[in-house]
């Protein structure tokens, strides 16, 4: 049947939730509805009623590593075998919509969503969820990668404005989106709770309609995050497609009188109607024991993906060649160690770092005078006795907090782990610390304790960041580690013995021991299964390849945006531009602890022979070891001169390359539509300059030994910077001007002023500062117990931040129906301080809000259509 010949009101019915993962289907137009769930690190398929927010409970299913994480492996190949595996758990649980993954550009490492984010560079985060796509929609399950677009903070998460200027939108923010629409064609995508210059995401005309499907070609649906979507009649106009999770029947009852009014067109509620049954016969399926528990099998191979794909993700930091030459008197005298290109001198109480021009030389010199041995700390040698040291090596910490929350079909510990490999002598155990932060002399005495015993070799201490400071609805208050765990770690190094770190965090910490430390794991948020593959890294079973996908800086001081993020008010401007990440880092020559794309192995490689042409790049990598391995060749720009304002280099092609032991390949990286381009503000196009490029090729933005020259052949002359930039020509954002702002954002750019009177797009924790009494001590009550809640349990209460975050007018989008637009109104006049008047429009419009409704139903129910 044609949707002409159905009513308005059973097409605009469409374009609304039935309940909290649901759609609205059609009977009599054979359109099923469909379910959704979160899931871009595991299937999130609550049982009953259910939540937004992973509190309640969830059906059992496998606990992938988070994109974070996944994102360290810079393989999209195996994204896609996570995605296949994702995939098949959602179409056996009965969801038909997985709600992932996460590809926003990690602007700030403070934001409490970086664990569910891949990278800070759009060629990462793009081709990482392409892979994560294509996989689980060869299950005939959709994904819906998200969050479009720009969402870099929790804080006021709902009612932001993200303000940036359109190149950097182009090129920074939206180019992952770009990359994963293009080769993976996603059947439908999530827009952001904030607004993007203005408008909120979900009625964004300019990103939904003229960029994501008139540029980019998608043909899918727009589903709006929960409880996002503000005007249901913006959103059809501009693009979007749903609204979830249920609003009722209060947007239906809007779409048909704005039919009715002249204000919207039906061909626009016919083109989103279709979207959704489009969607719906895309992945309709009707498998046996749809919806039952994963089969046990299924379960059991899983968890096995989920540790090979942790495997491939953890990050050799550090790993130091460590030479014990004893003195006249037997103590150990001097450590010759190497790390990352620095060669450490160090003694009992002092720590210097040496620059050499060779490292291979100095370990020459360590192996050869200063006997008996000198070996690197990783792999642990057969025979190693090794105490283990922290709380998280017994109780682990493998996921986020949040919507992104999986019910584990199993959890490990390293502790287990290690004492199930041959060749590894478990010391002995000692907690360390207190999980979240308070401090404890006792725990640190015992660890030095088992730490300094005579039949201790190796100190091997789990640490890292706990459940209640990273997680979606609040941002991280800090980039330090607990002191108490800083406090631990440099007690463990004063004992002499060689420790080793192992890391767990979901996105950059500061790291003051470094230099104390033998060698640094980081592992990431690594699912239900990265105990045993952390196990196996440690001990050589399987040697490292991950590389860090963004940036670590020494210190969070360092950090482009640290003087602006997060934005406490209604507009987040995005003032540093495109200098975010290693393209700030590079061009303004700031130092940091550990560069995009860094990463160590047992193995070493050599870079050789690079050459170009027109279609793109060639060069050798040769594995010098015994050991197979595997390197991340990465590729990166530097532009012409006398050209368009751009960072130092970026990013433009990676390959992972897998050597067996003295083997080597060839390896080919080629030229894209995204290699050249930039985007021309003045004339609203992707324009290339025809001039000489610089490529330049290696293992991390900080390593690249082959470079080679290309002239290039474009379709416009170079475009010379405006001056009026100044600083931002040389990427010193701390010193910009607002004039400067002014020319890069091609208008006066300033952050307005709190309000004195709320709106319904203002969020509940601002009531803080309402005249009302009512309101203001809503606000101030939720603050405070959401505190107490997380000191007393060690976890964030979502449901409180959520509410705190939210804005009047997403009560309306949360209800069900029982709230409309009119009582989100008489909610702002409380807000406002007027609270009996407020009280009272609200019971009045409960009841003008229940017969509507029923009137809707009752429509809807004698055409067929599914409430």
């Amino acid at each position: 049947m044609k949707f002409e010949e159905f009513s308005v009101t059973e097409k605009a019915a469409l374009l609304s939730g039935a309940s909290e993962w649901t759609s609205r289907g059609n009977e009599r137009a054979g359109i099923p509805s469909f379910a959704m769930s979160d899931g871009p690190n595991g299937v999130r398929c609550q049982l009953g009623v259910g939540d937004h927010l992973g509190i309640g409970v969830s059906k059992p299913a496998t606990c992938f590593p988070t994109a974070g994480t996944v994102a360290n492996s810079w393989d999209p190949a195996l994204a896609e075998v996570l995605g296949k595996a994702l995939g098949r758990e959602a179409h056996d649980l009965g969801v038909n919509v997985l709600l992932g993954p996460g590809l926003n550009i990690k602007r700030n490492p403070l934001c409490g969503r970086n664990f569910e984010y891949y990278s800070e560079d759009p060629q990462v985060a793009g081709r990482m969820a392409a892979g994560l796509v294509k996989g689980i929609q060869s299950n005939g399950v959709a994904a819906c990668p998200k969050h479009f677009a720009v969402n870099s903070q929790e804080l006021r998460r709902q009612a932001s404005n993200s303000v940036v200027d359109e190149r950097t939108l182009r090129e920074l923010y939206l180019t992952g989106f770009e990359i994963m629409v293009r080769q993976a064609h996603p059947w439908a995508i999530m827009t952001s709770y904030n607004q993007v210059n203005g408008t909120y995401s979900h009625e964004n005309k300019h990103l939904l309609t003229e960029i994501l499907r008139q540029e980019w070609g998608f043909d899918g649906a727009v589903i709006s995050d929960w409880g996002g979507s503000n005007s249901a009649l913006a959103a059809v106009k501009a693009g979007g497609t749903l609204e979830m999770p249920s609003p009722g029947y209060t947007s239906v009852r809007e779409l048909v009188a704005a039919v009715k009014a002249g204000t919207l067109s039906e061909a626009d509620i016919d083109a989103r109607a279709g979207e959704v049954a489009k969607l719906a016969k895309r992945t309709h399926f009707a498998g046996v024991g749809r919806g039952d528990l994963l089969d046990d099998t299924v379960a059991r191979q899983h968890h096995k993906v989920a540790r090979y794909v942790a495997e491939n993700t953890a990050v050799l930091l550090k790993n130091d060649v460590v030479s014990r030459a004893r003195s006249s008197d037997g103590d150990v005298a001097c450590s010759v160690l190497d790390f990352g290109g620095q060669v450490h001198a160090t003694s009992p109480g002092n720590t210097a770092a040496v620059r050499s021009e060779s490292v291979n030389k100095l370990c020459h010199i360590a192996e050869t005078d200063s006997q008996p041995s000198a070996s690197r700390v990783l792999p642990l040698k057969p025979g190693t006795r090794v105490a283990v040291i922290g709380d998280m090596a017994k109780t682990a910490r493998y996921q986020g907090s949040g919507s992104a929350k999986v019910n584990a079909t199993q959890e490990e510990n390293l502790l287990d782990e290690l004492k199930k490999i041959d060749g590894v002598e478990v010391a002995g155990y000692r907690q360390g610390y207190e999980r979240h932060g308070g401090k404890n002399g006792v725990l640190i005495d015992g660890a030095i304790t088992l730490a300094a015993a005579d039949d201790t070799d190796v100190v091997l201490a789990v640490i890292g960041i706990d459940e209640r400071s990273e997680s979606e609805g609040l941002d991280r208050s800090t980039m330090a580690l607990p002191e108490c765990q800083n406090e631990l770690v440099e007690a463990l190094a004063s004992t002499g013995k060689p420790v080793v770190i192992v890391l767990v965090a979901g996105s950059p910490v500061e790291l003051p021991w470094l230099d104390s430390v033998a060698a640094l794991l980081y592992i990431g948020l690594c699912g239900q299964a990265g105990a045993s593959a952390a196990a196996r890294v440690l001990t050589g079973r399987v040697n490292p390849s991950g590389h860090l996908a963004e940036t670590w800086p020494l210190k969070y001081e360092d950090v482009p945006s640290c003087g602006w993020y997060p934005s406490p008010g209604r507009d987040s401007i995005y003032r540093e531009g495109p200098f975010v990440g290693y393209r700030y880092y590079e061009t303004a020559g700031v130092p940091v602890r550990f560069p995009f794309g860094y990463g160590l192995s047992y193995s070493s490689f050599t870079y050789s022979g690079l050459a170009g042409d027109e279609n793109g790049i060639a060069f050798t990598v040769t594995n010098d070891s015994d050991v197979a391995g595997a390197t991340v060749a990465q590729m990166y720009v530097r532009g012409p001169r006398g050209g368009a304002m751009r960072p130092d280099r970026e990013l433009k092609g990676f390959k992972k390359v897998f050597l067996g032991a003295h083997e080597t390949k060839t390896v080919t990286i080629p030229f894209d539509r995204y290699t050249f381009r930039h985007y021309d503000v003045v004339t609203g196009q992707w324009k290339t300059e025809t001039g000489m490029r610089e490529i330049l090729v290696g293992d991390s933005v900080e390593h690249l030994p082959l470079s080679v020259t290309q002239m290039v052949q474009g379709d416009s002359d170079l475009c010379p910077p405006n001056p009026a930039l100044g600083h931002y020509l040389k990427g010193q954002i701390k010193e910009v001007s607002d004039s400067e702002m002014t020319a890069l954002f091609g208008h006066s750019v300033a952050a307005s002023g709190e309000p004195t009177v709320f709106g319904e797009n203002d969020p509940i924790s601002s009531w803080a500062d309402s005249r009302g009494f009512v309101a203001r001590t809503i606000a101030k009550t939720l603050a405070k117990r959401e505190v107490k809640i997380r000191q007393k349990t060690g976890q964030p209460d979502l449901s409180i931040l959520f509410v705190l975050n939210m804005p009047p007018r997403a009560i309306c989008k949360m209800a069900r129906g029982l709230v409309d637009s009119a009582m989100v109104g008489a909610v702002v006049e409380i807000a406002n301080g007027r609270t009996f008047r407020g009280l009272g429009s609200f019971i009045a419009g409960y009841f003008r809000n229940a017969s509507a409704n029923r009137r809707v139903a009752k429509a809807l129910g004698k055409r067929g259509g599914q409430g």
